[in-house]
């Protein structure tokens, strides 16, 4: 607890603080109406020209009443609204890491928190991932407080609710639960709470991924992703409306959803944007090129595998020309390739990523056919394969399915057909085992069958009727 003697409480926070030791922590001693007191800070966290103000206006106090006590003093001498007074001296530690500007007065046992604090961001811009044909073109920063105002302008509520906490005994990272009050689960509610309170990990380096896993640690052979991520204000507010619960971690420009199954995960923002006609022919092409995405090439390895099974017209699936490399091992040697492409392209410079990517263009599809290291046909499957993989809008779900379509083909090679129903059929024991973080079957509404929720899940139903 803090002192209310200054000149102990200002040297144990400077210690504290390591005033001395870090540039940017400042302590600036002052003197109001002629009693001691000290400002705490980190520099690049402040809104210079406010704190000014404020400095200026409690250097003209007069009056003694106003210095009788620290609820005086906050009620009738600080000009500013968003301001607290705090008495632990490990909260208020925290606070000022945190933004906040604590200021220490002699002879007060209560430091008075000003909330004049600013954090370096971008602006707001359509995000990259998240793109829509129509609607909004703002998205969510890696400011906290930003992305929740982004969402309360969307609702203007009394119901909603905007819940705190901070995780990580030395990152100590803001984590705010977003609700609406009357349709959340609160069984569910109650639950994310807990794991957010007793999370014992030391920091979230990582962010929403380092938050996932602690919420949900599941088996590393479990490839499908329990969460939902999206960096879109208007997708998080229709979520909330809906009744999940929207968890936004600060320094992070997206939002995770929950609970999800695997169809809230292939819902996007363009189904919405147009009549619900065209709404539904999307997400219909949706599930149909995630299908495919998964099925292409174990079902092209396994009919080139038995040409006693293709009927005459459907020939030309057959390879040109006899292959130096083995059709499998081109099919996984281009898995592995694609990604490696998708890794350089994300490290290239800007300014090189157009000539690199002509030169990749031609190197690898033209030079590489006619070396004989693949074939037309397998690099045409491959980069259908590849574009499908961005047909829907998680990254999480496009990597699961590719680790189950390289299982099929590895099943296939082996054991033919059998593998083939072998690997699907664990597919789809994968994915009826698989539980949300509510504990409800990622299948649902097919599994268990709900016939009304699973029609406005696969036809994009009116708005104004959801």
């Amino acid at each position: 607890m803090l002192k209310p003697d200054l000149s102990v409480s200002e040297p144990r926070l400077r210690q504290l603080l390591h005033a001395g030791q870090n540039f940017d922590s400042i302590a600036r001693p002052v003197v109001l109406h002629g009693r001691r007191a000290a400002f705490f800070l980190i520099d690049g966290f402040v809104k210079d020209e406010l704190f000014e103000k404020i400095l200026e206006y409690l250097y003209g106090l007069s009056d003694d009443s106003l210095f009788a006590s620290p609820d005086a003093f906050v009620d009738r001498a600080i000009p500013y609204c968003e301001t607290a007074l705090e008495g632990d001296e490990d909260k208020v530690v925290t606070a000022v890491l945190s933004g906040q500007t604590a200021l220490l007065i002699d002879g007060f046992d209560r430091a008075v928190l000003l909330d004049i604090r600013t954090y370096p961001q971008r602006d707001t811009s359509e995000p990259d991932k998240d793109k829509t044909f129509r609607g909004s073109r703002d998205g969510f920063v890696e400011t906290m407080v930003l992305n929740c105002a982004l969402i309360r302008r969307r609702i203007r509520s009394p119901r909603l609710r905007m819940e705190a906490f901070q995780v990580g005994s030395e990152s100590k990272t803001d984590v705010t639960l977003c609700y609406m009050d009357g349709r959340v689960d609160t069984a569910l509610l109650q639950k994310v709470r807990d794991k957010l309170e007793t999370t014992p990990v030391p920091a979230l380096t990582m962010n929403q991924e380092s938050l996932a896993e602690v919420l949900l640690p599941h088996k590393w052979y479990n490839p499908f992703p329990k969460f939902k991520y999206t960096e879109r204000p208007d997708t998080a507010a229709a979520q909330v409306l809906e009744g999940d619960i929207i968890i936004l971690v600060d320094n992070s420009p997206s939002a995770m959803m929950i609970p999800t199954s695997i169809f809230d995960i292939m819902e996007e923002a363009n189904d919405y944007y147009f009549p619900p006609i065209t709404g539904t022919y999307l997400r219909l092409t949706r599930f149909f090129v995630l299908v495919l995405m998964l099925l292409l090439t174990p079902v092209w390895l396994l009919l080139i595998q038995n040409p006693a099974w293709v009927p005459p017209w459907l020939g030309f699936i057959f390879l040109q020309e006899n292959p130096f490399v083995p059709v499998f091992w081109q099919l996984l040697i281009l898995e592995v390739g694609i990604d490696g492409l998708k890794l350089a392209t994300l490290n290239t410079p800007n300014m090189l990523t157009t000539s690199l990517s002509v030169i990749a263009g031609i190197v690898v599809g033209d030079f590489a056919v006619k070396s004989g290291w693949f074939s037309a046909e397998p690099m045409l499957y491959m980069a259908i394969v590849a574009l499908g993989s961005y047909n829907q809008p998680s990254w999480e779900l496009g990597y699961s399915f590719k680790f189950l379509r390289i299982m099929l083909l590895v099943l296939t090679y082996l054991f033919n057909l059998w593998g083939l129903l072998a690997g699907l059929a664990a597919v789809f024991a994968m994915l009826l085992m698989n539980k949300t973080f509510a504990g409800t079957s990622y299948l649902y509404p097919l599994i268990p069958l709900d016939l009304n929720v699973l029609r406005k899940k696969l036809f994009r139903p009116s708005i104004h009727r959801q």
